[in-house]
């Protein structure tokens, strides 16, 4: 059985970092939108933006991998919603 996960969606102005890093793990990251947990550790309110160069300057491979993966998907819609 999937878990849902709800997300905000987060509008980003065109420059500006559009990838969220869960501090607490280090290990997820999402792009232009922010869990209400995050599904690696269950941390709650604790995503800083982040543009690629800088996840790909400090992050571990497997983040830098979710934040590639992420990056060559659509953007989210831009109200709340449930994947």
């Amino acid at each position: 059985m999937s878990e849902m996960q709800t997300f905000w969606a987060v509008e980003c102005a065109e420059g500006d970092p559009d990838f969220f890093v869960c501090m607490d793990c280090l290990n997820e990251v999402y792009r232009r939108k922010i869990p209400t947990e995050c599904h690696g550790c269950g941390a709650i309110s604790s995503f800083e933006p982040f543009a690629l160069d800088s996840i790909n300057d400090w992050g571990t491979e497997e983040l830098i991998a979710k934040a590639q993966h992420a990056s060559s998907e659509d953007p989210p819609p831009t109200e709340p919603s449930s994947v």
